[in-house]
């Protein structure tokens, strides 16, 4: 069973990072949170030269090495042109649906300060019939924030490379424990990650945990192919979003998971198939904690595991997911639920982990 105490923990701590800006490449302001979440429950944390957050809590001097990912960084966009009255021309950072971005409001980071702005397009009344029917390509896109001038939108510190991101607050929705905004890809990995270590603040495990924060993920696993090299885990888990289809207009052999009925564990993936002894230690725990879960496939798509899983001579990986609906949209919505399953589940995981158990992995 899961508190409500529990469950408002959660929402305080994801709203704090979904409405942060965390752009691949530009993560700071998500990573200046997480060193103040966890900096008082682990033994050691450090940054490495791409901005990866390395945090170490201890286990037995000769535990195994744990390393268990989730990536800070967001789908954005970047400034590529400003013309003669300031309208600015953008490109994307990571993979965006084009069809949504019209009508949208956006924040530009300068590196100083914030400037909101909104995506323009041609006026609807203006386009042919055969123009209303296609979606609006990105280059046919702009960024309207209300300057006259290319200078006035330099005199706020908008240049080439600013990047922005969809403006959203994230808010419960009418339904019981579902919320939304943007960024749960892969925030809510990331809260998921900070809250199991405070639950193994005060609990004796044989595991050393490596809890990785990841940035570039969302342009090709970047992060987590560095920092596994530097870790060397005997194993890893990553903990990222999956898509719930579960929607109106969807059949239900599509939905791959169904938001409320806990976290999911990845069978495969795009990237990577998890290691099947992992896999079933995972769902033997859920069971015998009774702690709901599902089984994915998902056909697209890859987490930090299939990275962790190349590393040196290669690692044993598995993936818990968290069911979210809409994804790579501003509008994401999950159930906290799911989440707070999740992180029991991750943390129940880690007190298992032995050496022993590790050995097992490589055996016939």
């Amino acid at each position: 069973m899961i508190s409500e105490t529990e469950k408002a923990q959660f929402f305080i701590l994801l709203k704090k990072l979904s409405e942060s800006i965390g752009v691949s490449g530009h993560e700071f302001e998500v990573k200046n949170i997480i060193v103040e979440e966890i900096s008082d429950v682990v033994d050691e944390i450090k940054t490495d030269s791409l901005g990866n957050i390395i945090a170490l809590k201890k286990g037995k001097d000769n535990g195994p090495k744990v390393m268990i990912s989730a990536h800070m960084d967001e789908i954005g966009l970047m400034i590529t042109h400003i013309d003669k009255r300031g309208f600015l021309r953008f490109t994307s950072i990571g993979s965006w649906n084009e069809r949504i971005l019209p009508g949208q409001r956006v924040i530009i980071y300068t590196g100083k300060t914030k400037v909101r702005g909104v995506i323009g397009a041609k006026p609807p009344h203006l386009m042919t019939p055969e123009e209303k029917k296609q979606v609006l390509e990105m280059k046919k896109l702009f960024i309207d924030i209300g300057v006259e001038s290319e200078e006035e939108a330099e005199k706020l510190g908008v240049k080439i490379g600013s990047i922005a991101v969809l403006d959203r607050e994230m808010v419960r929705l009418g339904g019981a424990d579902k919320i939304t905004g943007k960024a749960f890809d892969d925030r809510v990995g990331v809260a998921t990650v900070i809250y199991m270590l405070k639950k193994l603040s005060n609990v004796n495990h044989e595991a050393n945990v490596y809890a990785v924060f990841t940035v570039q993920e969302e342009i090709g696993l970047k992060g987590a192919t560095v920092s596994a090299f530097a870790v060397k885990p005997d194993l890893g888990i990553a903990v990222d979003v999956t898509t719930a289809n579960d929607v109106v207009e969807v059949d239900e052999k599509d939905w791959v998971t169904s938001l409320g009925k806990g976290p999911a564990i990845k069978i495969m993936d795009k990237g990577n198939i998890s290691h099947p002894k992992l896999r079933e230690l995972l769902i033997k725990i859920a069971e015998e904690e009774k702690i709901p879960y599902q089984l994915e496939v998902l056909v697209g798509g890859a987490t930090d595991a299939a990275a962790i899983m190349l590393s040196r001579e290669g690692v044993p990986v598995a993936t818990i997911s968290i069911p979210c609906r809409y994804i790579h949209s501003p509008i994401e919505v999950l159930d906290l639920k799911d989440v707070v399953y999740a992180s029991k589940l991750l943390t129940s995981f880690v007190k298992k982990v032995s050496a022993e158990y590790v050995k097992s992995l490589s055996q016939l």
